[in-house]
């Protein structure tokens, strides 16, 4: 592989870095860690576990950088780090996470719902604004940044071996050539082209590509007057304004619990004995229990979600987020839990 093109103010960083300068190594990968993030979120499905491994890429970083020869960029080598290390962790973990369709049949909603479950681990939602550049398109790879966090494309990966998932991301996702990929992880290039073959077989067979965005001001418009009355019927507890919003083989799931429901009738029969009912498991009124704020998640209209905890205040319970079909609403991944919110720079508390 040639040596890459030489950057003057990296290499500047790089030179003081070297010599024990913690400041300019910060200066130096700084640059890395959304980008970085994002890549560990694709392998791993886990925000908080995304951070981790990259918390522990960039100490690996700085402990290595004596080893580090520049035969390729700097950015390489991080995702060399970030890559293994994500993968050590598949190792020493459950590899696999899901959403609660993809797990267990579908729930009956006059039954209760299941509490959550130790055996099985789901997919966790990521911010859009943690892509460097939710638009850009890189005409040499297969997916589109945004396309590639979607919960629909998650999912499939999951489908895939660590080993796999990892050379598909990083050849179809972020463009890395065969050579470039086979030194990340130390293996030769026709086992990472046999590796790749084996993974977009499989891919194939989970992931049918999204729908493409809406063009159309008509759409738009559509698209917006949707997630204005979705927001309206959830504050509302109106169960039949919820239900006209949806398609007719729509889907609720709620984890960490493994029930979830498919069919408008299911989904408006659970949300009129639960969370839009009065007292029941969430208590209290219905009607302005729920408060919703705007937000995206995996290229997706997404809410942060808030319960009334008293008179004068909510507390954030986790987040929506929304795949909308042809004008409707198909899929509500409800994740529940109260610390999302803050992941996408809400409040713990609402007034």
């Amino acid at each position: 592989m040639s040596k890459p093109r030489q950057n003057p103010i990296e290499d500047e960083h790089l030179t003081a870095a070297r010599n024990g300068d913690e400041h300019h190594f910060a200066k130096l990968t700084d640059p890395y860690r959304r980008e970085l993030q994002v890549h560990c979120y694709r392998i791993l499905g886990s925000f908080h576990e995304a951070e981790d491994v990259v918390q522990e890429t960039i100490l690996k970083a700085w402990k290595r950088l004596g080893t580090y020869e520049g035969r390729a960029s700097f950015r390489s080598w991080l995702y060399k780090i970030a890559t293994n290390t994500s993968l050590d962790f598949l190792d020493s973990k459950r590899s696999r996470r899901l959403l609660p369709p993809q797990s267990t049949t579908a729930s009956n909603p006059t039954e209760q719902i299941a509490p959550p479950s130790t055996e099985l681990v789901w997919l966790e939602p990521f911010p859009d604004e943690w892509l460097e550049d939710a638009s850009a398109v890189n005409p040499e790879a297969h997916y589109t940044d945004s396309e590639s966090i979607s919960l629909a494309f998650l999912t499939a990966l999951q489908a895939l071996p660590p080993r796999q998932r990892a050379v598909l991301i990083l050849r179809d996702v972020l463009d890395f050539s065969a050579i470039e990929t086979s030194e990340i992880l130390d293996a030769t290039v026709s086992s990472v082209n046999s590796a790749l073959h084996r993974a977009r077989r499989t891919l194939s067979d989970h992931y049918h590509g999204r729908e493409l965005p809406v063009s159309s001001s008509v759409d738009d418009e559509r698209t917006q007057w949707l997630l204005d009355q979705f927001v309206r019927a959830w504050e509302r507890a109106d169960v039949d304004g919820l239900v006209a919003l949806l398609r007719e083989d729509a889907i609720l799931a709620m984890p960490p619990s493994p029930s979830w429901y498919q069919g408008r009738m299911a989904i408006g029969r659970f949300a009129a004995a639960t969370v839009f009912g009065d007292g029941g498991m969430f208590g209290g009124r219905a009607a302005g229990r729920w408060r919703l704020m705007s937000a995206r998640s995996n290229a997706s209209p997404a809410y942060a979600i808030y319960q009334r905890a008293g008179s004068n205040e909510y507390q954030a319970f986790g987040m929506h987020v929304l795949e909308i079909r042809a004008g409707e609403i198909f899929q509500i991944i409800s994740f529940i839990d109260p610390a999302l919110p803050a992941r996408f720079g809400f409040p713990a508390t609402l007034k």
